[in-house]
């Protein structure tokens, strides 16, 4: 396998495995930050347990985000250290405030939420949460930031060949992150509500099970009590407040993301017009939008590429918001880069053995399209379970059927997959760049940077498979260890984050600290 095919599995591979926590954090961390401050308003107690119940949740995922995250920092100089060195005195600075300022404060402000309770005023305790949440929005938004300036460099001037940091307004503003983060913070809100309603049907389906809850002739809801567990009517009210509430943000984030890829689709058709035209296998100018589309799966040509159902008009809308100008397709769009950039590798000592090849400047179409619409229909099948979810528990709970449980807990991967196939298509449909020029910049001023030319000269295929080997084993660790420990705390339910609803009273005093009243493992029972 070619030293570059694996440098770029290794790279996706730890990038999609860490996205998958991202937008969980993100959303869920939103969640939990505003039902702590429907505590410290109201008092209610289902908003106490909710809070620490899916605060528990979050800080696993936290965790977890942050152990995988850390190894793309590090492959940046190993396996991409000629990328590092021709687009470090730019790329480099919004890491730097990702790492120095936004991390910084979310990590501080967040253990000062997990450590803070009963030892900080509660409002104070909650803005903690809020600081750690805005902090984590603004990780994320700086690390777009970066990937956002791979897709449409600006802000810099050319130094030696190379591009230099001359306008960091420009860099932080640039039109792609904007939308980018927008599109993404929807995204993250679509999977905190699937996270919710998943778990809460659960967890009602449950109760009904067990003969909690009943339902009468009406079929609302008759709600009851167990002396043990704490399955109470506050509990039953945690997880119908969070179905509701997941259902609710689940349509919002869909529809969210629905309009601001509508104005991701329009930027991506001016700025890199053949990632639009692969995504819709698009070999010709025209209006129709393919519904389906195939081809052979390696196909990077229009030779074997046949429509089978399009819509007339759509793609122009998407493009244009018009039902009749012409969507430029690949046929018309390859001349034009050969033409600007060149037909092959020039003869340079940066591409090795690969100097010379043919560039093909069409990204491998089987993944851009077919990634983009799984992204979509994903997307859509989340809103729907939401919206039909919404309508199944309008009598206060769920039905008993264990086939609709299961697919609403199987439902929570649904917007994870949109998710990670809109990353995958976002990436592949890059190439051949790693960054790609801007068009709105005159010839002289366009920088751009093959992906062939960006791995590190030193490394060798076995030690860049050997570290993909050992990567891949660590995470399918850390997946399962992740899995195991959501899994655990969701059956317990939310006297996994409150032991004490549970407590012996009489064994709680003989295990409290002489000196201050406290049990010793109150933090801990909550952190871990």
């Amino acid at each position: 396998m070619d030293i570059v095919d694996i440098a770029r599995w290794q790279f996706g591979i730890t990038t999609v495995y860490h996205f998958m926590m991202v937008p969980l954090t993100i959303g869920l961390g939103t969640v939990v930050a505003t039902l702590n401050i429907a505590w410290v308003r109201t008092r209610r107690p289902e908003y106490l347990r909710m809070t620490k119940f899916w605060g528990k949740l979050f800080l696993i995922n936290f965790i977890m985000g942050v152990a995988t995250g850390l190894v793309q920092e590090f492959q940046f100089g190993m396996a991409w250290s000629e990328y590092s060195r021709f687009v470090g005195d730019v790329f480099g600075a919004p890491l730097a405030m990702e790492s120095l300022l936004a991390f910084f404060v979310e990590s501080t402000f967040l253990g000062l939420w997990i450590f803070g309770w009963d030892r900080l005023k509660p409002w104070v305790h909650a803005a903690c949460l809020c600081c750690a949440v805005v902090a984590s929005l603004l990780s994320a938004y700086f690390i777009i930031v970066a990937n956002s300036w791979m897709q449409h460099p600006v802000g810099y001037e050319i130094v030696n060949g190379r591009p230099v940091l001359d306008d960091i307004a420009a860099v932080l503003t640039n039109n792609t992150a904007i939308v980018a983060i927008i599109h993404t913070l929807f995204g993250s809100i679509a999977v905190a509500g699937s996270f919710l309603l998943g778990i809460a049907w659960y967890k009602l389906w449950q109760r009904r099970r067990a003969g909690i809850d009943t339902v009468d002739a009406q079929g609302r809801v008759v709600v009851g009590e167990e002396p043990t567990g704490a399955r109470d009517r506050t509990d039953y009210r945690v997880w119908w407040r969070s179905l509701r509430i997941g259902c609710l943000i689940g349509i919002v984030g869909f529809l969210g993301t629905a309009f601001s890829g509508h104005v991701q689709a329009q930027l991506m058709i001016h700025q890199q017009p053949l990632k639009m035209a692969s995504a819709e296998a698009a070999c010709h100018d025209g209006t129709a939008f393919s519904v389906f589309t195939f081809s052979n799966p390696g196909a990077r040509d229009c030779n074997n590429v046949h429509t089978v159902i399009e819509i007339p008009g759509l793609l122009s809308f998407l493009a244009h918001d018009n039902f009749h100008t012409d969507v430029a397709g690949i046929n018309t769009l390859v001349p034009q880069y050969e033409k600007e950039y060149g037909t092959n590798l020039a003869q340079d000592a940066k591409y090795g053995d690969r100097a010379g090849q043919e560039i093909n400047y069409v990204p491998l179409m089987i993944v851009t399209y077919w990634g983009f619409r799984i992204m979509i229909t994903f997307g859509g099948l989340a809103a729907l379970a939401c919206a039909l979810a919404w309508w199944l528990t309008r009598k206060g709970t769920v039905p008993e059927s264990r086939w609709l449980m299961r697919l609403a807990v199987f439902g929570i991967l649904a917007p994870f997959g949109a998710n990670v196939t809109g990353w995958v298509f976002t990436e592949m449909g890059r190439q051949p760049f790693v960054v790609a020029p801007n068009p709105d910049l005159p010839a002289s001023q366009r920088i751009h940077m093959f992906t062939e030319a960006a791995v590190s000269p030193t490394i060798t295929p076995g030690e860049l498979l050997t570290s993909l080997i050992c990567l891949c084993l660590v995470y399918l660790v850390l997946m399962i260890v992740e899995v195991w420990l959501l899994a655990k705390y969701v059956r317990t339910g939310v006297v996994a984050a409150m032991p004490e609803l549970v407590r012996d009273p009489e064994h709680d005093d003989d295990d409290a600290d002489a000196s201050t009243g406290r049990r010793s493992d109150d933090v801990l029972a909550f952190a871990y």
